[in-house]
């Protein structure tokens, strides 16, 4: 048999953290295409498309259908011939042969998890997901012991498909914390990601993650839609905490890209000499980031002072009463 990957239906694949080459192969596959026809068609490798339609298959994109060759039981030729099997008995050995693929097939790895993989001891568990291969190993991801976790990136064959699995699904802060142990993940843009949904996501783990990124990076945390309530109060929380820490021109660069939208979670900080002097070498002409700089307590006085100068002011009666009304006016 000649496998002709096809996708599965029902998958969202616009959601699924692909990279160009993947979302290109998964265009491709219709279920007429083998895997050689694909890597010509993709001017690539045959084992590049195999590596590839492995961690679509993983992803739940892919529909696993492992070719296999008929069954047969070969015989020396002098010996007799063993009584062939009844239909009955053959029936029942080939179902026993393809149940793993059936179940790959047909259900979510969720679901081959809960139906097949769950039901053993931990210490089964734990050892089966250290050697497991797919689709057992997208499945062993959804364990919710730490012990399985651990053992699953410690499995050779783990790669940033079940990090994602496991950052996405993950409830145990113990678990997302072994898994933030791992550089070589955690610096994968769909860990990332996935970890901000988590709700389970460890305080520690998100500070260790973000607290050396730039802070407007740290600012998109704050607003995302993606990112949970209690992962965007921890975002604020670092933002405050690293805002003066940082150089003059970050914390600048921060309020002039966020049109100042980022200074209501500021409120109480304040910025220094050479922030300030790189806010006031600016022409402004946006509305809202005068707005915003003059609803900020703490702007500074040379900052309101340069404000007021500028034409969108003087033409704008609001913007002009603002700033006069400002704490720091002079």
């Amino acid at each position: 048999m000649t496998w002709k990957p096809r996708p599965l239906e029902g998958v969202d694949h616009l959601a699924l953290p692909l990279d160009p080459m993947q979302g290109y192969l998964l265009s491709r596959l219709d279920g007429t295409l083998d895997v050689p026809t694909l890597a010509a068609l993709m001017n690539v490798g045959e084992d590049q498309v195999t590596g590839m339609l492995g961690e679509l298959v993983a992803l739940g994109a892919v529909a696993s259908l492992v070719p296999a060759a008929p069954w047969t039981r070969a015989k020396p030729v002098e010996e007799p011939p063993e009584p062939a099997l009844t239909a009955e008995e053959l029936s029942e050995e080939e179902a026993e042969e393809d149940a793993p693929v059936v179940a790959a097939r047909t259900a979510t790895h969720r679901q081959l998890f809960e139906q097949h993989l769950h039901p053993r001891s931990l210490d089964q568990r734990v050892a089966q997901a250290l050697v497991a291969v797919e689709p057992d190993l997208s499945a062993w991801c959804f364990d919710p012991t730490t012990e399985v976790i651990r053992s699953v990136l410690e499995n050779p064959r783990a790669g940033g498909v079940h990090a994602r699995l496991i950052a996405a699904h993950h409830r145990t802060s113990a678990g997302l914390e072994v898994l933030g142990a791992r550089v070589a993940f955690t610096n994968d843009a769909g860990v990332r990601r996935a970890l901000l949904q988590n709700p389970l996501l460890p305080a520690g783990l998100y500070r260790r993650l973000w607290s050396s990124r730039r802070l407007l990076e740290q600012f998109l945390v704050c607003i995302s839609r993606e990112a949970c309530e209690q992962t965007r109060a921890m975002a604020r929380d670092l933002l405050r905490t690293t805002f003066n820490q940082r150089t003059g021109e970050e914390r600048a660069e921060l309020i002039l890209t966020t049109e100042g939208r980022c200074l209501a979670s500021l409120v109480g900080l304040t910025i220094d000499s050479h922030a300030t002097a790189i806010l006031c070498r600016r022409t402004y002409t946006s509305t809202l980031l005068i707005q915003n700089i003059a609803r900020w307590s703490a702007a500074p006085p040379p900052l309101i002072a340069h404000l007021r100068r500028q034409d969108l002011v003087k033409r704008n009666v609001t913007l002009r009463q603002m700033l006069e009304r400002h704490p720091n006016a002079t």
